[in-house]
């Protein structure tokens, strides 16, 4: 089975197939003297797949303790309350892992940088930073019952440049489980450390989506957003096909980070990155609850937006 980056790529795969097909069995039908009902050979794919097909990655047992995410009870009704587009779209909940391996890509292209900026890491990841001649490494953390999480990223900082990112869990520091720890204890732990070397291990935010989409002939994809929230679908546009929501925010456009940029702003970012447009989202209620407690004029003026090295 081939993974594609959206439901166009798949259809042109198809239609160029079956085309393919055709071809086949109409040189099939001569070569036997154009006898009626003489099987045409099985035709191979118009274009292999790189690598080897792969089964997509959607484990929506990624986060064994979303429970207890931020003080949340995730529980199965506590989402169909507060989510309900969440709780009708399953697929929203799990993290889909795109794989570049396994792609037949002609609309999108294999190699297309703003898929593999975006892609939705899932499971735990190792993350190296260091401190700033001033002795900071740039991000602010919120401790919300049993979690600490990443609630603010300043630009340019040490933490932007090793990839931590606006709510992200972090789970250790160094070594030391952070599981319990209120916020001043974070930070006071975090200005003690090696200014050379801190190690963090994070987990990716949950129920954050990536999806691809396609633009048309007049440059839209289909979908209307308000301070970054995800308002309204168009029919019948690569936004309604790919399974784009509403009541979600938009966290990346290609792989940068747009939280904090005025809707002009993302209206750029959008407008510059070509024909695919990756987006990462995720539901407008988890977002909320983690900017709690933080000045809009701060994450407007000094987050970072820095586009990521793959």
């Amino acid at each position: 089975m081939s993974l594609y980056p959206s439901l166009e790529d798949m259809k042109v795969d198809q239609m160029q197939q079956a085309q393919h097909r055709h071809h086949q069995a109409a040189q099939a039908a001569i070569a036997a003297g154009g006898q009626p009902g003489v099987a045409a050979a099985a035709a191979p794919p118009a274009y292999a797949p790189v690598g080897q097909p792969q089964q997509p990655s959607v484990q929506s047992s990624l986060y064994p303790s979303l429970e207890e995410y931020m003080g949340l009870n995730l529980t199965p009704e506590f989402v169909a309350q507060a989510m309900p587009v969440v709780a009708q779209n399953p697929q929203s909940q799990a993290v889909a892992v795109p794989q570049t391996s396994g792609m037949v890509a002609p609309v999108t292209g294999n190699d297309n940088l703003g898929l593999r900026r975006a892609q939705v890491k899932g499971g735990v990841r190792e993350v190296t930073a260091c401190k700033d001649g001033d002795g900071k490494i740039g991000l602010r953390v919120r401790a919300i019952s049993k979690g600490v999480f990443i609630q603010f990223v300043n630009k340019d900082s040490p933490a932007s440049l090793a990839g931590l990112r606006f709510g992200d869990q972090i789970l250790q520091i160094n070594g030391e489980n952070v599981a319990g720890w209120d916020t001043d204890k974070t930070m006071k732990y975090l200005k003690k450390c090696n200014p050379q070397r801190i190690v963090f291990a994070i987990r990716d935010r949950p129920f954050e989506r990536t999806i691809t989409l396609q633009k048309d002939s007049t440059g839209h994809v289909g979908f209307v957003y308000k301070n970054g929230e995800i308002t309204k679908i168009a029919r019948d546009t690569s936004a309604a096909r790919n399974g784009l929501l509403v009541d979600h925010m938009m966290l990346e456009v290609n792989g940068q980070n747009v939280v904090g940029l005025k809707d002009s702003q993302t209206a750029d970012i959008i407008a510059a990155v070509g024909l695919t447009v990756t987006l990462t989202i995720i539901p407008k209620f988890i977002y909320d609850h983690i900017m709690k407690s933080i000045g809009g004029s701060l994450v407007k003026s000094s987050m970072d937006h820095s586009i990521p090295d793959v």
